[in-house]
């Protein structure tokens, strides 16, 4: 009984991490380092389970196109608060769970209690238990971090916030927001004379 528990226990503690490990670098992107820092510097913080990736780097080709000397950043926004720590104690929780339904091991009577009947099942039917169990996990951490974000700053300076205006910016709503607030500022920007308006 001690050996198959240790057995269990490597192999939880393992997955775990694994879990803690992809779940902090699901959220990371790498963002676009091409010029000098006396660049001006946009950057995009949008919330990904929204489905605003598209979005940015939909802006972020246009802003490209029209201003070749331009820095575009994107990244995930990561809402403040509980949900962003309730979220990734999710994570764990859902691949400790995935791990003890597809090892068979019997958490109720370690504990000394009665197996119940949803646990009996879901160890006889394990395919289906793990990939409910996952995607029921997804679902709600999806729901736990979404903000709805769509964030620009100009040079650390934000620009526009979906969550204040409750919509994105128009391509020439951002052109103009950008070159008014660059005016401004030593950061010139030269345009391209081919881009199509």
């Amino acid at each position: 009984m001690i050996q198959y528990f240790c057995r269990n226990w490597s192999i939880l503690a393992l997955i775990i991490l694994s879990g803690i490990v992809v779940s902090n670098n699901v959220n990371s992107q790498e963002s676009n380092q091409k010029f000098g820092t006396a660049t001006p510097t946009i950057n995009f913080l949008y919330c990904y389970s929204c489905g605003y990736r598209k979005a940015f780097e939909e802006y972020e080709h246009i802003l490209l196109e029209k201003y070749p000397d331009i820095q575009v950043k994107g990244a995930n926004y990561e809402p403040s608060g509980i949900n962003m720590y309730l979220s990734k104690v999710l994570v764990v929780a859902k691949y400790l769970l995935m791990a003890l339904i597809g090892s068979s091991f019997d958490l109720f009577g370690f504990f000394g209690m009665a197996q119940p009947m949803f646990w009996t099942w879901a160890i006889e039917n394990k395919l289906f238990a793990i990939m409910m169990t996952f995607f029921f996990g997804n679902m709600l951490e999806a729901q736990l971090v979404s903000s709805g974000a769509f964030e620009i700053s100009l040079n650390d300076i934000p620009i526009w916030s979906k969550i204040s205006t409750g919509r994105i910016p128009s391509p020439q709503e951002l052109f103009g927001i950008i070159e008014s607030h660059l005016q401004f500022t030593d950061n010139f920007l030269e345009k391209n004379p081919e881009f199509v308006k």
